[in-house]
């Protein structure tokens, strides 16, 4: 039975909202992670960097499972993408065998399986990795299979993008625009289908695998929304919110998407290259194993998450950080030239 929990990346957006769910829960937590996290009855705390051997044997001593939340984002350098998220994972584990874990639930992404033409997308559909982030991915899930193989649990869990209190990022300049009394901008006519999810379904998809049997939690699952709408339904959703009147605005996608790679490459824009195929096509995954295997059902839609996520911006604007360079999911992004565009809309 799990009841001493370690948690890397646990004063991250996701990590630090597992601790709070598994603390409440009753689990002896220990949180990891470069920054501090503040300790109290039944959450104690260890900084150090994912590939630092004996901060992780800290950490890790006397635990029953760990859930390596710690990453990189896609706007890291290549060479930290490629450090983090697959020489971390790696020093994870080993660190985690050496422990004497008995579980390790290893966040991955859907960002895996590429750009794939196959929607919705199993589980089993191959890895075909178009940047450096989804082959890193790609490649941490390979040392997580050896791991698997010589026998440790080790549940994998390939979410979609998450929203939730907390999460900053691109979403920044969608809430922005909405509350400036602005229209927002859209690839074509918006109408593909974009599967997002609700952080606290995936912290309950977390806690499930935590306490699901050996056969059933030991495999990989996607995790997304199983109710979505198109992009253009779910971010008018936003603009409806911020009752200015304003519309979703259709844009050409190609000369849109000649301009955005422009930019990308020249550090204008920090809209990065498979973000921007992803919206132009429908991305959404199966979710049907993890709902027949674990008995997992998300409990919030793509419009509930977006939504939550906006109250939750409108109410902290006060003291909001400044636009930073996205070294955080809780950073919201510098829009560089696009933050000169909103004067067209």
């Amino acid at each position: 039975m799990v009841t001493r929990v370690a948690v890397t990346g646990a004063a991250g957006v996701l990590g630090s909202h597992l601790v709070e769910r598994l603390v409440c829960d009753g689990y002896e937590v220990r949180a990891f992670d470069l920054r501090p996290v503040p300790e109290r009855p039944g959450l104690t705390s260890s900084t150090g960097d994912i590939r630092d051997p004996r901060a992780l044997a800290q950490a890790f001593g006397g635990a029953d499972a760990v859930v390596h939340c710690a990453s990189a984002l896609p706007s890291y350098p290549a060479a930290d993408i490629r450090s983090i998220v697959v020489e971390g994972t790696t020093t994870v584990l080993e660190a985690a065998r050496a422990a004497a874990v008995t579980r390790v639930v290893h966040i991955s992404s859907t960002a895996v399986y590429g750009l794939p033409r196959l929607v919705p997308t199993p589980e089993e559909h191959p890895h075909e990795p178009v940047d450096t982030y989804s082959g890193a991915k790609a490649a941490a899930e390979v040392v997580a299979q050896r791991f698997r193989d010589e026998g440790m649990c080790l549940p994998v869990l390939r979410p979609k993008t998450f929203l939730g209190p907390g999460r900053m990022g691109l979403f920044d300049m969608l809430f922005q625009w909405a509350e400036e009394g602005r229209n927002f901008p859209v690839l074509g006519r918006g109408d593909v289908r974009i599967q997002m999810l609700a952080l606290d379904d995936l912290v309950d998809a977390v806690v499930t695998v935590l306490r699901a049997p050996e056969s059933i939690a030991c495999d990989t699952y996607n995790i997304g929304a199983a109710d979505f709408g198109t992009l253009r339904t779910d971010f008018q959703a936003v603009l409806d919110a911020a009752g200015h009147g304003k519309r979703i605005v259709s844009v050409p996608s190609g000369p849109a998407v000649a301009v955005l790679k422009g930019l990308e490459r020249t550090r204008l824009s920090p809209v990065y290259g498979r973000l921007v195929h992803k919206l132009l096509a429908d991305s959404f995954v199966s979710v049907d194993k993890a709902r027949d295997r674990l008995g997992f059902r998300p409990g919030k839609s793509n419009r509930d998450a977006i939504l939550q996520t906006y109250e939750w911006w409108r109410t902290r604007q006060a003291d909001a950080p400044a636009a930073g360079g996205g070294r955080t999911s809780r950073d919201p992004w510098r829009q560089g030239v696009l933050g000169l565009a909103k004067v067209f809309f």
